[in-house]
């Protein structure tokens, strides 16, 4: 599919879940999916998930609902260990082409209110916060973001 920095994405598949739990627990250690969540997304026709690889081992994962003209970001994760080598941009990247394709126009997204990291991320694809959902998060509320195709940037 595409590569960047060394890391390959592709769609992801059942046989991705074991690992994609392990970095989800990782991660979101308070809001974290369950396996069977997971698995539920994958059956549905209006997601898409794809996943992120380096070597051997899953580095990110990120996942899309689409009801046209409106699409979600349902979640984006990267490894740590990989921050700042552009996977959160690849895969945002690869999401809205994937919305695009799917006749998306409007994306929404929440992210965490004390991730500043990841608002900066989607500030530079051209999402801007739209309000905020109080105690959506386990200790912190959630800022909704959105972008409307054609408007900001996109990387």
């Amino acid at each position: 599919m595409t590569e960047v920095a060394g890391v390959r994405l592709r769609e992801m598949t059942g046989d991705d879940v074991p690992a994609v739990m392990t970095l989800e627990r990782t991660l979101f250690p308070l809001d974290a999916w369950s396996e069977d969540m997971l698995r539920a997304e994958l059956a549905e026709p209006a997601r898409y998930y794809l996943v992120a690889e380096s070597g051997d081992a899953l580095v990110g994962y990120a996942g899309l609902w689409s009801g046209p003209p409106e699409g979600d970001v349902q979640t984006i994760a990267v490894a740590e260990q990989v921050w700042g080598r552009g996977v959160g941009g690849a895969l945002l990247t690869e999401l809205l082409l994937q919305a695009e394709r799917r006749g998306v126009t409007h994306m929404f997204l929440e992210v965490r209110s004390d991730n500043p990291r990841a608002q900066r991320l989607y500030e530079r694809f051209g999402f801007v916060q739209v309000g905020v959902r109080r105690g959506y998060y386990k200790g912190a509320d959630a800022f909704v973001m959105r972008r409307v195709a054609g408007e900001g940037s996109h990387e």
